[in-house]
């Protein structure tokens, strides 16, 4: 996992915990006033990801005052630019100029070298913040103070790209390594960047660099949504994001892959997914390949078998049973076998799945109707 910080004022006695609070905020953020009417049975919790540059904190505590002023500011300036996405809550937010109340879903960034008043009010605000130094963010600092304090649209564009990627960061936090932390860290900076400069309307200051990372985002994430659509091409993309097919090719070669290719892949993913998955067990495979958009059985059939090594049909019964109590885990791997190469042996040893009345599929009678299904284990 990433390097954590985690506090919580409630492993402390009442009479410490805000000291310690106000303490700890100092040492990880920076200097500032604070006060509360909960001092005498404060709680609050707060942890800090350290992600390369950039820090992520997922936090909540119960209704406070916290000023940085100009005193404090010439004591310690860690000069930072710090957005703050409100998930539930309120906090009435007061810098440069700008006296604005932030409600759930708010999201707002302000400067630590400027003073600045923040108040917590009604319930126990929460949320997650992100720290990144003011030297990494190519914009003119004299455009971003425009929009200190002010609020800046969370759930949509840009901005919802920002606010999901720190949801997720936080929540799946186990799931990285410290290794991974410089490469999140740009991630991070450059939709940091990117959420400026649009809301600016200044796009045109952004590097080339951020520029084209923040836009192959936005693409893969129109891509993620629309998986389902059959009709998803790179043409659609394309004018979606308002750029050529060329521009959208050029996106995708410089990370080593197409865009027909990246679309597959994440679409085989899925239904990967929802093959080791003990409730959709008894859903029809050409039913799972077409909800993620593949229209074409036996297509979709190949596809499976040149990623994974193996039919769809036997990755979902390997995948199954290694959830049976008692029955060690076995885990499909992708193999070296080319599409043209024969699929391996069924397995047949380990309580095969049946078809209706208990017969397996080579036991139904030839007379019948081909189903989907049949079509696809066969391929």
């Amino acid at each position: 996992m990433m390097i954590e910080t985690v506090f919580r004022c409630e492993d402390l006695p009442r009479a410490d915990r805000f000291d310690f609070w106000r303490e700890q905020m100092a040492n990880l953020m920076a200097p500032m006033e604070m006060s509360s009417d909960h001092t005498r049975d404060f709680r609050g919790e707060v942890r800090v990801l350290e992600v390369g540059a950039a820090s992520v904190w997922p936090t909540k505590f119960l209704p406070m005052r916290f000023r940085r002023t100009p005193k404090l500011i010439r004591q310690s300036d860690p000069e930072l630019y710090h957005f703050s996405f409100i998930q539930e809550g309120n906090l009435q937010v007061t810098q440069a100029r700008q006296d604005i109340a932030h409600g759930e879903d708010g999201l707002y960034v302000v400067d630590t070298s400027r003073p600045f008043d923040c108040v917590a009010f009604g319930g126990p605000p929460g949320g997650v913040g992100l720290e990144i130094p003011k030297a990494l963010v190519p914009l003119p600092h004299d455009r971003i103070d425009q929009l200190l304090a002010r609020p800046i649209p969370g759930r949509e564009g840009v901005g919802a790209l920002l606010t999901g990627f720190l949801t997720r960061l936080a929540a799946d936090r186990g799931s990285y390594r410290p290794s991974d932390g410089p490469r999140l860290a740009t991630v991070l900076i450059d939709l940091a960047t990117a959420l400026l400069a649009h809301t600016l309307e200044a796009e045109d200051a952004l590097p080339p660099e951020t520029h084209r990372r923040t836009l192959t985002l936005r693409v893969q994430t129109f891509i993620q949504r629309n998986l389902p659509d059959p009709k998803l091409s790179p043409a659609t993309i394309a004018a979606a994001h308002h750029i050529s097919v060329g521009h959208l090719h050029r996106l995708f070669r410089a990370r080593d892959t197409t865009v027909s290719a990246w679309i597959r892949q994440q679409r085989l993913d899925r239904v990967r997914r929802d093959l080791s998955d003990p409730g959709l067990r008894t859903v029809p495979l050409h039913e799972l390949a077409a909800r993620w958009g593949f229209a074409h059985p036996a297509g979709f059939t190949r596809a499976f078998r040149a990623a994974y090594g193996m039919p769809p049909s036997e990755y979902r019964h390997l995948a199954l049973v290694s959830c049976v109590p008692g029955v060690p885990p076995q885990h499909p791997a992708r193999t070296d076998l080319r599409p043209s190469a024969p699929p391996p042996p069924a397995v047949t040893d380990v309580g095969a799945p049946r078809g209706p009345r208990g017969g397996g599929m080579a036991d139904m009678p030839h007379s019948l109707p081909e189903r989907p299904e049949d079509v696809i284990d066969r391929q």
